[in-house]
């Protein structure tokens, strides 16, 4: 049944699907009588529109690492932890007093070091003095780190 008539429709009665009203737009509605007693359209419905598609939820997607940037991860790693290896076994060595190599300089020197009780770094007067007095001479403490070598800021550098 068409009719002519013109009948006010409050936008709040058009389904909240996001499409604005169109001019020309095939509707259904229920007529009613509003407070002031003139007639109007209400329960707005689009019989030719579709309701709006669902929003599709995916399941996240997990981070695939590249051979390449597993590859090189891995090394990076073993890197790492053959250079704390090598630092800890250095120092284990040091401290526990493994043999070490004197420099030539020393062995060879033609001047005679004795122990005269002196202990400190700025008590010597050159390397190969203060190497003398770290191997052959009790409770020097001119090797802070432990590594072999005494004096290394102010003699041996």
């Amino acid at each position: 049944m068409q009719s002519h008539e013109e009948l006010f429709v409050h936008i709040s009665a058009f389904p909240r699907d996001g499409i604005r009203p169109r001019i020309g737009e095939t509707i259904s509605f229920e007529v009613r009588s509003g407070p002031d007693g003139r007639k109007r359209a209400e329960r707005v419905e689009r019989p030719e529109s579709r309701p709006p598609p669902r929003p599709i939820r995916r399941a996240p997607v997990a981070y695939k690492r590249s051979p390449l940037s597993a590859a090189l991860s891995t090394v990076i790693v073993a890197v790492l932890v053959f250079a704390g290896y090598s630092a800890y076994t250095s120092r284990w060595d040091a401290s526990n007093g493994a043999s070490f190599a004197v420099p030539q300089s020393v062995e060879s020197s033609n001047q005679q070091f004795s122990c005269d009780g002196r202990t400190h770094c700025s008590q010597m007067t050159s390397c190969a003095e203060a190497t003398y007095f770290l191997r052959h001479c009790p409770n020097t403490q001119m090797d802070g780190n432990n590594d072999g070598e005494p004096c290394e800021q102010q003699w041996c550098n």
